[in-house]
């Protein structure tokens, strides 16, 4: 018999408890209260459908004696908490229990009077000293409902439990006590962990709207959700885990753990196949990683009788990482440990690459896919070789590959072969490109080679092309500059210039600015890049080609006979290129581009030394957008700390005002023990209005012209900076990579905050 929909009383306790106090974040930022408490992996918000189905499934008995086993985040007891006139919860996990006290403390729902019991014990016990109770709701799923939880039901009392072995879609037992009795009968079936593109809303890893979109594009081919979102593999990844009741891990934390051997004694195509691989074996708990949740682990259990499985998922990199370790660890007795042999020979007597140099590259892109790095940089000095990752800006060392010389050497010809790259040239530079795929995505490597003292260096920048482009939002403009910018790409002609030096996210705001135009259909776009980083649905992007003589200034002279309303400059590199963007913007075309420069007012004197009249700048300049990437404080492990007392010194020379606010994070699995995970833009934003044109147009100094800016409304960096430390996106010690010593101190000293 199915449920019918929510009654009254429960559709008005669903809008009195809001779901967002209980998602992953909000508990995460009680868990970090005094004393704090360690989020577990598997923390699912259910959503406000399946609490409705399965209060509704109680009946009248809801508003009774209840007793709620499983107080998971306690969204769950709060809303049955407003609709029963008593409420126990038990669960067996204290940290549970302790994360549900404070969430329903703050919502309100322990108040005196509210006659709620939320205590720890064993929840196939129950509270027997609470009994008889009206209702029973037990929130895990089961083969069989435990005796003693139907031995508390009073006469006509209900026990409501999820049945079935399937993690994802439970079937709903309702049973009724009638005397000695019990009747059974079944509600149908309930999703208790939800849809994936719900599940990454709640951890923050997209926005409802992209999960929208990506079910229209997921629809319309045939793909599932999970491909269409172009979310951080790491992130799908956790939502899987969540999805399936299942503990999430990054390969880090099994490398330590695995033993090959075991993994050796199952063949390696039936493990490939299940996408499963056996880390170790310990007090009768075997240990799976998985990077496909909803597999069938019946055969691994034959192969491993009498085991208690332990399943941890992974994503498809780190699976391969984990192999790559079992298959170094095959080829030499200590892969990753210094190799005690040498060999002149770079390549086999067969003419092909060393076996062994071919999986340590590929474990070190591996290694670097599943760290997010952007570059790998592989250095010699003297006999050591050093191996490191840049990950959200940072450069960190990967000891765990301690490779000699030697090892160092067929790695760089591994390299020099996949980028069709001369193995013989090792006095001159070199650059080159390929491709890889890993984990379902295709990565473009860029290579460059550099002779050194001890031998050849090589940097590796890794460029994800499924990556989604991030909206302007996204990038974490504050809103009256994201509203700005936006009302400036409706501009019928004109300059817009992003500044910055390299590696500061120039090319991804622009892309930002360019995804906006790309939807209006009734606009052209085109784009000269070099090179071409992403591709931009309804943009035509053209790839420069200066060793053929086609260079941005030959484009941008063919793109104005083309018809274009906008045009994208990759870079303004000369004079040449200038002057066809201020023509371009002339004859009434939108013109984007990118500079390398300090701040805002600086791109001024950059169009100056490339020889721009300042009246044509001042006419054709729209807005300057300076941006600096600064790295966001792990949300997992974000604690507020005390002021660094130098920094805010710098900062406010004057005294702090009051109200400022410090964090920084502790260094957890999820952000590999930096504190930090991703990178946000930092940005200074220059509208180029009739007082900002005046004093262009007049070549007023850098000074001046900066005072002119501040007066006409010039969101500053260091403005920009502050706002992120108060809302804690980034720690107050982030602030000196970002802004200059000159830039640290208020250049207003009335408005400490600008």
């Amino acid at each position: 018999m199915p449920v019918r929909g929510p009654s009254g009383p429960v559709v008005q306790a669903l809008g009195e408890i809001h779901r967002e106090a209980f998602l992953p974040g909000a508990v995460a930022a009680l868990a970090r209260q005094a004393p704090p408490l360690v989020v577990p992996d598997v923390l699912v918000t259910p959503s406000v459908q399946v609490v409705a189905t399965l209060i509704e499934a109680l009946g009248p008995a809801a508003r009774g004696r209840v007793l709620l086993v499983g107080c998971g985040v306690g969204y769950l007891a709060a809303v049955l908490s407003r609709v029963a006139r008593e409420l126990s919860v038990v669960d067996d996990d204290a940290t549970l229990v302790a994360l549900a006290t404070r969430s329903l403390e703050r919502v309100g729902c322990l108040a005196a009077g509210r006659g709620v019991d939320l205590r720890c014990g064993d929840e196939s016990v129950g509270a027997p000293d609470r009994a008889p109770f009206d209702a029973v709701l037990v929130a895990r799923s089961l083969d069989e409902p435990p005796t003693p939880l139907l031995a508390q039901l009073a006469d006509g009392g209900v026990l409501v439990c999820p049945i079935g072995a399937h993690r994802r879609t439970q079937q709903l037992l309702r049973v009724t006590r009638v005397g000695d009795r019990e009747r059974r009968e079944s509600l149908g079936s309930v999703p208790l962990y939800g849809r994936i593109g719900d599940l990454l809303v709640d951890l923050g890893a997209c926005k409802r709207s992209t999960v929208e979109e990506a079910a229209r594009v997921a629809s319309q081919h045939g793909t599932r959700i999970g491909e269409a979102l172009g979310v951080d593999e790491a992130e799908l990844y956790r939502g899987l885990a969540l999805q399936h009741d299942a503990a999430f891990a990054p390969a880090t934390a099994l490398v330590g753990e695995l033993d090959p051997a075991l993994a050796r004694s199952v063949p390696r195509p039936f493990l490939e196949k299940h996408h499963v691989l056996p880390v170790k074996r310990e007090d009768g708990t075997l240990t799976v990683a998985t990077s496909d949740p909803e597999t069938d682990l019946g055969d691994l259990a034959r192969a491993f009788p009498s085991q208690a499985f332990d399943v941890r998922v992974v994503t498809p990199t780190d699976y391969r990482r984990l192999w790559s370790v079992i298959d170094l660890q095959s080829t030499k007795a200590t892969p990753l440990a210094k190799s005690p042999t040498r060999s002149e020979d770079l390549l086999d007597r067969e003419g092909t690459m060393s076996a062994h140099a071919v999986a340590l590259f590929e474990a070190l892109l591996l290694d670097a896919i599943g760290e997010r790095a952007s570059d790998v940089h592989l250095e010699r000095y003297g006999d050591e070789v050093r191996v490191r990752l840049r990950v959200d800006g940072d450069l960190h060392d990967r000891p765990r590959f301690q490779l000699t010389p030697d090892d160092l050497r067929k790695v760089v010809n591994v390299v020099k072969v996949s980028a069709d790259l001369d193995i013989s040239e090792q006095r001159l530079p070199q650059g080159g490109r390929f491709r890889r795929r890993a984990g379902g995505q295709t990565f473009d490597l860029r290579v460059q080679t550099q002779p050194s003292l001890y031998g050849e260096h090589v940097v590796i920048r890794l460029l994800a092309q499924e990556t989604k482009l991030l909206t302007i939002e996204d990038l974490g403009f504050p809103g009256p500059v994201a509203r700005e910018y936006r009302r400036l790409l409706d501009s019928p002609a004109g300059l817009i210039l992003v500044v910055g030096p390299t590696g500061s996210g120039k090319s991804t705001t622009l892309y930002a600015g360019l995804q906006v135009l790309a939807r209006d259909s009734t606009r052209k776009v085109i784009s000269i890049e070099d090179p071409i980083e992403y591709s931009v649905p309804g943009v035509q992007q053209t790839q420069a080609r200066p060793d053929l003589g086609f260079k941005f200034a030959d484009a941008m002279r063919a793109f104005v006979r083309e018809d274009p309303d906008v045009i994208l400059v990759g870079e303004i590199r000369d004079h040449e290129t200038a002057l066809e963007a201020i023509r371009a913007s002339q004859t009434g075309h939108i013109v984007l581009s990118t500079l390398h420069c300090n701040d805002a007012t600086d791109a001024v004197q950059r169009l100056v030394d490339l020889e721009m009249h300042p009246n044509s700048i001042g006419s054709e300049l729209l807005a300057v957008v300076a941006q600096r990437l600064a790295k966001r404080t792990c949300d997992a492990c974000r604690v507020e700390v005390e002021p660094d007392a130098e920094i805010v010194a710098e900062l406010f020379p004057d005294g702090a005002p009051s109200g400022l606010v410090s964090v920084a994070g502790r260094g957890c699995p999820r952000c590999g023990g930096h504190g930090t995970r991703g990178r946000i833009a930092i940005i200074e934003y220059l509208r180029v209005g009739a007082d900002v044109r005046r004093a262009v147009s007049r070549g007023l100094s850098l000074d001046d012209l900066r005072k002119v800016a501040h007066d006409s409304g010039l969101v500053t960096m260091r403005k920009s900076a502050l706002e992120l430390v108060q809302r804690g996106v980034v720690s107050l010690s982030e602030l000196r990579w970002v802004l200059s010593a000159e830039r640290m101190a208020p250049e207003r000293p009335d408005r400490p905050w600008d």
